[in-house]
């Protein structure tokens, strides 16, 4: 009878397999400390004020030889004579001599605004501010802007006043909170120009305060980086097709049908190779607004598969035989898993989805659409945490369950007793292993969030950030090529020890084929 390659390969052979994962796992986060550059660049812009008189629809540049009429502060002679309609915010991406790139992949822009306290002119309680954004690109410096979007869009304004509200204080700044302007999901031109516009009337931009300077802050990932994540997703794609087919070819190969886990291998890596498919080699060349929420839709099917697997993978050691290889038994923990996902997409498309066609759309921008998201996320939250409790609780049942069939060894001749108990061993420690790598991609993540981004350490920098993506890529690439490679049936076949009755052997499989050893004598017989 044949069994799986975790069972029949060597353990030398198993330990040296262990130590070259861990090179490639400290490979890859080697590469993202070393040789990737940070993930994303932030730059900071100070949009210039313009003067748009006659209220023209035409492009208005900060600086060139076609600049426009500007001023430099609003405490001016010549500002006093404007409206605040009169006044157009300028800012060029990128700053002067450079220029955009694909390779940056995309764009988030957010606004923070300088303003002055003033007893006359105070920020209200609730407020919203109304913006009139206009987005334009060019691909040379000589031809002219072509208008890419438009939009008018509300912004809730929350700020605060730090000193007491005295005449003594007036001049000084709020500190207003950051306001997302809008994400572009593609950088297929080189030259970006916004122009913004504060519309003021007796109902619009009342109670904002008196507004000095808007700053926009532009961030993007560096080209660096990219290159980077798509040469390892080049790697990993080809090596991933290749251990699926191999896999596949292997499970065929076999007498009986395919049993329920073998099949989630089999969707965990179909998951795998999809996340791994180097599509940005085609969005450099290609204006694709759509890979932000592409990326995303391959994350989530990724994810979804591997918490599906894991419970999968913890039943089909701890299920009676009636009940094994039913999918219909998971139907609770399945369905939390894609309950879960369904809401953390309906909440991207609600956002990115709404991005493809006005990307100055937010689904913050509103109380309702605020408490909806927050709804969502806390939703997926609690989905999140309860997934957790069913699977660690199902370790455990794995684990006394195996203790439990721990009796019958003293039935059966000592050489085969002494090979169930390596065959345990090893499912223990991938068990454990799977649990490791669940935990620290927690953990770092939110070391991550926390860390200044980069450590010096002598004449190097090491990148925190980069290291923990290249590193959790890498991880679950090794982890995936794992699962795949030790559950696949060996070419190996073992023949029954002498001494050993098919009656003994029978007691202790308890009837029923399946993929590995620990498989078969792992599961409850129906009368326990």
């Amino acid at each position: 009878m044949s069994g799986a390659i975790i069972e029949s390969m060597s353990t030398k052979k198993l330990i040296l397999m262990g130590f070259c994962i861990l090179g490639f796992q400290l490979l890859s986060i080697m590469v993202g400390a070393f040789i990737a550059p940070t993930p994303t660049t932030a730059i900071r812009y100070l949009a210039t004020k313009c003067i748009n008189g006659h209220r023209t629809r035409g492009w208005l540049m900060p600086w060139g030889s076609n600049r426009c009429h500007q001023i430099r502060s609003f405490d001016e002679p010549l500002a006093k004579t404007l409206d605040a309609n009169d006044i157009v915010f300028a800012v060029h991406i990128p700053l002067p001599d450079k220029e955009m790139s694909p390779l940056f992949q995309y764009m988030l822009a957010v606004l923070q605004f300088d303003i002055a306290f003033k007893m006359i002119n105070q920020i209200e309680d609730g407020v919203s501010i109304t913006i009139e954004a206009s987005l334009a690109y060019r691909d040379d410096l000589m031809s002219e802007w072509t208008t890419k979007f438009h939009s008018v869009e509300q912004r809730p304004l929350r700020c605060i006043f730090a000193v007491p509200k005295t005449y003594e204080n007036e001049g000084r700044f709020y500190h207003c909170e950051p306001i997302s302007l809008m994400e572009l999901g593609t950088m297929a031109h080189k030259y970006f120009l916004i122009n913004i516009r504060l519309p003021v009337n007796d109902t619009v931009n009342v109670g904002i305060g008196e507004i000095k300077d808007i700053h926009i802050v532009s961030i993007h990932q560096n080209g660096g980086f990219t290159k980077v994540w798509i040469t390892m997703k080049t790697v990993f794609c080809p090596w991933i097709f290749v251990a699926i087919v191999w896999y596949w070819q292997r499970i065929h190969l076999m007498a009986r049908s395919p049993v329920l886990l073998e099949k989630a291998i089999f969707a965990l890596g179909i998951s795998m190779m999809f996340l791994n498919v180097p599509v940005e080699w085609l969005s450099l060349g290609c204006e694709w607004t759509w890979m932000l929420l592409f990326e995303d839709v391959q994350q989530g099917i990724f994810y979804s598969t591997l918490f599906c697997f894991w419970i999968i993978f913890c039943g089909e050691h701890l299920m009676d035989q009636s009940q094994r290889n039913q999918l219909s038994v998971y139907w609770w923990q399945i369905s939390l898993v894609l309950f879960g996902s369904s809401i953390l997409l309906i909440f991207d498309l609600s956002e990115r989805g709404m991005h493809l066609n006005n990307p100055f759309h937010s689904v913050w921008a509103s109380e309702i659409g605020t408490n909806l998201a927050i709804t969502f996320i806390v939703m997926a939250g609690i989905c999140v945490c309860l997934y957790f409790l069913s699977l660690c609780s199902m370790v455990r049942c794995v684990f006394r369950n195996i203790e439990g069939k721990l009796q019958h060894f003293s039935a059966i001749p000592e050489a085969r007793r002494l090979r169930y108990k390596g065959v345990i061993f090893r499912f223990k420690f991938l068990m454990l292993a799977t649990l490791s790598c669940a935990a620290m991609t927690v953990i770092f993540f939110i070391l991550n969030q926390v860390s200044e981004g980069h450590l010096h350490t002598g004449d190097y920098t090491l990148q925190v950030h980069s290291a923990f993506l290249t590193g959790v890529y890498g991880m679950w690439n090794l982890y995936v090529f794992s699962i795949m490679f030790l559950y696949a049936p060996s070419h190996k076949h073992r023949s029954k020890r002498s001494g050993e009755t098919e009656n003994q052997r029978t007691q202790l499989m308890s009837g029923e084929q399946g993929p590995t050893e620990i498989y078969r004598i792992a599961g409850k017989v129906a009368e326990e």
